[in-house]
């Protein structure tokens, strides 16, 4: 009798701590100040084999009512149809495509970004923050991740113009993220 044995394939997944992660957005307002805000719930997770890092693949969930500018009024608005139309779309979901080596940072993390049910290819820099264990024994790994997108791109098309000239929302928003992954 002969027993079947998976052949081991070095691959890892780390799943993302969100008490140690923010992901969030910079986008001008009136032209001429930056208005911040992040997402309080996002899941994600990492499945890697470290000896191809460029095959990881990566996925992240963040709720779209979980928006948070530090203003009621703004969030609910950006909760609503005009904007992320979160009832509708209750999430935003980015799949890496690829990983690659260089950019302005350590990597360049390809991948799919859906908001409002649009999926579009967006690039994002990665720097590796380090790796290191916890007072429990975990192994964590932390990244900087920053990007662009257009936001009309994904159907988040509302603003108003500007009597004096512009929009009072920018199309350009900044991604910014700082997360933490914990081997499983």
């Amino acid at each position: 009798m002969t027993t079947a044995v998976a052949p081991t394939t070095g691959t890892t997944t780390w799943n993302l701590d969100p008490a140690h992660a923010t992901v969030g957005f910079a986008v001008k307002h009136l032209m001429i100040s930056t208005v911040r805000g992040h997402f309080n719930d996002i899941s994600g997770t990492v499945v890697v084999d470290e000896a191809n890092l460029a095959g990881a693949k990566i996925e992240v969930t963040i709720a779209a009512a979980s928006i948070d500018t530090r203003v009621e009024q703004r969030d609910a608005h950006l909760r609503s149809p005009d904007f992320f139309d979160a009832e509708r779309f209750p999430t935003i979901t980015f799949r890496s495509t690829r990983l690659e080596r260089g950019g302005a940072a350590d990597f360049r993390l390809i991948g799919e970004l859906t908001i409002r049910g649009v999926t579009r290819e967006v690039a994002l820099d990665v720097t590796d923050e380090g790796r290191g264990t916890d007072p429990w024994g975990g192994t964590r790994a932390a990244f900087s991740l920053r990007g662009k997108i257009n936001r009309a791109d994904f159907g988040l098309t509302w603003n108003q113009a500007l009597e004096a000239g512009g929009v009072l929302v920018s199309d350009e928003v900044k991604i910014e993220a700082e997360v933490q992954f914990v081997r499983s």
